[in-house]
């Protein structure tokens, strides 16, 4: 088997038992169940000998946790507490001379006059598991909060804290946003608001991994020259992930040492409906559905918005994408707006989906203001859209962007146009060219839309006749039920003079 186990080093033991002589038999069970308690594979490499990049970001998270001087090694009290914590059992001054100095042999840096250095801390975990004493390692990781995976196990996620119904959104408390400054100013140690990559990577190093190097939140934020986030950037992915996933927010706010409660982190706003009666939003983000045929514009608005070069070249988008940055108002007042592009084979599936218009707070419909046909599909797109709120309750503000303001407009544009959002009771479209660089204020005409959600909604035939019918019907009770009070007024009143009648008879 030797061979075989040098070839394969996930196989962790060979184990030889005789079930009719009752040779190890208690063996086999013993490293059957070590196997699915203590599991080798999420821990350590067999092939390069090495602990494993998500034990190592945990043990370092724990060892932070455990310095509570922050200077930088665990000391002998230090030591001392964490061994109490996992193992409900003292070291003896001995002991800890004894671990220091089994370190210090092997690892010089390990130690230092402080005490247990963080190389010293995984280095003594690395041994551990060498000497197949897998069991501590994972007392560690489980009396800290972990699972198999090396995440932190549900249980320590307050869901209840986010349970919301459709129409309302998660956002970030001035607690958490406090917090998240400082922890920004902390790794950005140049001080240049310049977060670079690896300043990222350092930040989120007690995370199982950075929570933005995929889809949607990689390349959702503006970048600096130097490629690194600013901190309007860096709060600005943090309300991305708030609104799209809070339990993911959570765990990384706890990952990255957030010291509070986290259910404190997070509020969860009003919802829309009772937006739309108060008249206005008290939201701090904003999400902003982007429609639109192909070719009209809308990932060079999305571009735009992050700060980025418009590019002539074409690449049409498959797959759902988000753009997300603070926009001032005026008064100095910072909202987040978050976009998302909507490619145009999507629509259909989206409004499969009876509440997929309750996350959205403002549409907008973007064309080719020189291309008839693309002015035609995306004026399709808003009726489909408006007909959808108006079908399931869950009606948007819309504003119609016409793009390309830099070609010629196709003919009788303004006059289509003008019908189109007089019929259906909204703004007239607004011209911005991506090429120049002109947007016409757009991106805090859309916040200052969504901040009204009672205006700027479309309304389609269908829904005016739906109203009109519901107007009437409403009349018609009003006076059926005037007309049965005055029928139960007269009885009451001829009852009164007939009795009083009778008496006087």
């Amino acid at each position: 088997m030797s061979p075989i186990m040098q070839q394969f080093r996930e196989i962790e033991t060979c184990i030889e038992c005789s079930a009719f002589k009752h040779i190890q038999i208690p063996e086999v069970f013993y490293y059957a169940q070590k196997a699915v308690l203590h599991p080798t594979a999420p821990l350590f490499d067999q092939e390069s000998q090495t602990l494993k990049s998500r034990c190592v970001r945990a043990l370092k998270r724990i060892f932070i946790l455990c310095d509570h001087d922050r200077d930088g090694a665990l000391s002998d009290a230090e030591l001392n507490d964490f061994q109490v914590k996992c193992f409900n059992a003292p070291l003896q001054p001995s002991e800890i001379v004894g671990v220091k100095r089994v370190v210090q042999e092997k690892l010089v840096e390990g130690v230092n006059e402080r005490g247990l250095t963080l190389t010293g801390f995984l280095f003594l975990h690395a041994l551990f598991i060498e000497k197949g004493r897998l069991e501590t390692t994972w007392t560690v990781l489980r009396k800290f909060g972990y699972n198999n995976d090396i995440e932190l196990l549900d249980e320590l996620i307050p869901y209840s804290s986010f349970k919301r119904a459709p129409d309302q959104s998660v956002e970030l408390t001035n607690d958490a946003i406090e917090f998240l400054k400082g922890l920004y100013e902390l790794f950005d140690s140049d001080f240049d608001n310049n977060l670079r990559p690896q300043e990222v990577e350092e930040l989120f190093s007690t995370a199982p991994e950075s929570p933005w190097s995929d889809a949607p939140y990689k390349d959702a934020a503006e970048r600096t020259a130097l490629g690194g986030l600013s901190l309007d950037a860096f709060l600005s992915e943090w309300a991305l992930m708030t609104l799209l996933d809070p339990a993911r927010t959570l765990k990384n706010l706890i990952y990255v040492g957030y010291p509070g409660d986290p259910a404190s982190a997070i509020r969860v706003t009003r919802r829309r409906r009772l937006d739309r009666k108060k008249q206005q939003s008290e939201r701090n983000v904003f999400q902003c559905f982007i429609f639109g045929p192909k070719t009209a514009g809308k990932s060079s608005l999305l571009n735009s918005f992050l700060g980025r070069l418009y590019l002539d070249s074409y690449t049409s988008t498959i797959d759902e994408h988000y753009a997300v940055n603070f926009v001032e108002l005026p008064g100095g007042v910072k909202k987040t707006l978050v976009l998302r592009e909507i490619p145009e084979d999507g629509v259909r599936n989206l409004l499969s989906n009876k509440e997929s218009l309750a996350a959205c707070d403002i549409a907008v419909f973007v064309h080719d203001s020189s291309d008839e046909s693309s002015w035609k599909r995306a004026t399709e797109l808003l009726v489909d859209v408006a007909t959808h709120g108006e079908d399931t309750g869950y009606e948007v503000p819309c504003l119609i962007v016409a793009a390309k303001d830099d070609l010629d407009p196709f003919p009788l544009a303004i006059q289509d146009s003008t019908r189109v959002s007089q019929d259906m009771g909204i703004e007239a479209p607004i011209p911005i060219s991506s090429k120049l660089g002109d947007f016409n204020n757009i991106f805090r005409r859309i916040v200052n839309a969504a901040e009204h959600p009672h205006m700027s909604i479309p309304e389609t035939e269908a829904g005016r006749s739906r109203k009109q019918y519901h107007r009437l019907i409403n009349r018609s009770l009003m006076f059926i039920s005037v007309g049965a009070a005055v029928v139960v007024v007269g009885l009451a009143a001829y009852r009164v003079y007939a009795t009083r009648k009778n008496t006087s008879g």
